[in-house]
């Protein structure tokens, strides 16, 4: 039912089928309130964009967002901060280090793509981090064990999902792995509130709003309050957890106030259903493609390990990376209505992003297309063999 309501309102508002990687698509409903919205919010007279970040009414709607947040996640406020903060997630890759070395020199990272290993690479301007276990780039898979980590190091840190690869690693983490008392960070930008988590093993998470959440400008931090005072000695302002703390609302200055307002309505809208419902919803969605795939005979394949495939940003070629297939591939999904696929710039391929908002039909019809363009193409591939066949046995006996 839910789903027929989704699917009426985008035929309605002739929205196109958006896999785009970020920023993400949001829900019909949620968009629609923030237009009802925008010219005066809820009688006060003012849009949200022309709010005082002190005032009274925005006040209540940055804790209205944080109080959503908790409530989704299950976030011990008396154990936790929440900040919404700007800069993005690359941002905390400095951001990390800084608040947390202390004194000490190491910290552990485990790298498995393309986002892991910016912040394993940001934080050598800090300390020397030990990578666990080198993959060299060859992002296909996560290890889980022979890991060679600094027990003196002052946090673990790891991507639960790499946007970029297609590599994603949920609840089986192997927490049990890290030292007793090492704080575990994680970014989180691609999969937070997609999964049922418990943030009570982690010392910070972070995330850009931009991919599972709202719109880009905003950052979550979800950071354990014992972990204050572990800043170097210098560190910005703008990235001082120890100063967000001290501040009544931790918020330092104007913060990215439309998106925190968006990313509010989100999470109340996404609170109606509960995370288990979200994490089914990946499942199902997931399913669809990967199932396509894995049916193609080759045709299509996922680089990635079964057991660490994204349900976020699922990637594959198209008969070993057929350049020209592929790009056949963008083009004519795009006439369907179906856009943003292409796989990023560094490892190409294709792409199919699949974030909190977007209904399973959109899963569904990609899949459909994705069949559809097999057996025409396949057709194609064979009638080309069976030409130039007798052409070739006709060289060979002159």
């Amino acid at each position: 039912e839910i789903q027929s309501y989704i699917l009426a309102s985008q035929m309605e508002h002739g929205r196109i089928w958006n896999y785009s990687a970020g920023p993400c698509i949001l829900p019909i409903e949620v968009l629609e309130q923030a237009k009802e919205e925008i010219f005066n919010w809820q009688g006060s007279g003012q849009s949200v964009m022309e709010m005082s970040h002190r005032c009274p009414e925005y006040t209540k709607i940055w804790n209205d967002a944080r109080d959503g947040l908790a409530k989704f996640l299950n976030i011990d406020r008396e154990k936790y901060y929440i900040y919404f903060l700007q800069g993005g997630a690359t941002l905390q890759n400095s951001a990390v280090p800084m608040n947390l070395l202390g004194e000490k020199k190491t910290a552990n990272y485990l790298v498995t793509g393309t986002w892991g290993s910016k912040s394993f690479n940001e934080a050598k301007k800090y300390c020397t981090p030990v990578e666990v276990f080198p993959l060299n780039k060859k992002f296909t898979t996560v290890p889980v064990k022979d890991w060679k980590l600094d027990a003196e190091g002052a946090y673990f840190h790891y991507t639960s999902n790499e946007t970029i690869n297609g590599v994603e690693i949920r609840q089986d983490f192997p927490y049990e792995a890290v030292p007793e008392g090492m704080p575990i960070v994680c970014d989180m930008s691609s999969d937070l509130c997609s999964f049922d988590i418990d943030i009570n093993k982690y010392g910070m998470i972070y995330a850009g709003a931009q991919k599972n959440l709202g719109p880009a400008g905003a950052t979550v931090v979800i950071l354990k309050k014992d972990l204050i005072g572990r800043k170097i000695k210098s560190v910005p302002m703008m990235t001082d957890f120890e100063l967000i703390a001290n501040d009544p609302q931790n918020m330092l200055n104007t913060p990215a106030s439309y998106s925190v307002y968006v990313m509010g309505l989100h999470v109340a809208h996404m609170n109606k259903f509960g995370i288990k419902h979200y994490e089914q919803l990946a499942i199902d969605r997931a399913k669809f493609i990967y199932d396509q795939i894995d049916s193609s005979s080759g045709f299509y394949k996922c680089q990635i390990d079964e057991a660490y495939r994204s349900r976020m940003n699922i990637t594959f070629n198209i008969k070993e990376g057929d350049a020209d297939l592929e790009a056949k591939f963008v083009k004519e999904a795009a006439k369907e209505g179906m856009l943003r696929i292409k796989g990023h710039r560094s490892v190409g391929g294709i792409r199919v992003s699949l974030y909190n908002a977007m209904p399973v039909k959109g899963a569904e019809v990609m899949a459909e297309f994705m069949k559809k363009f097999l057996q025409e193409n396949s057709k194609q591939i064979c009638q080309f063999i069976l030409i130039i066949s007798p052409l070739h046995r006709l060289k060979k006996k002159k």
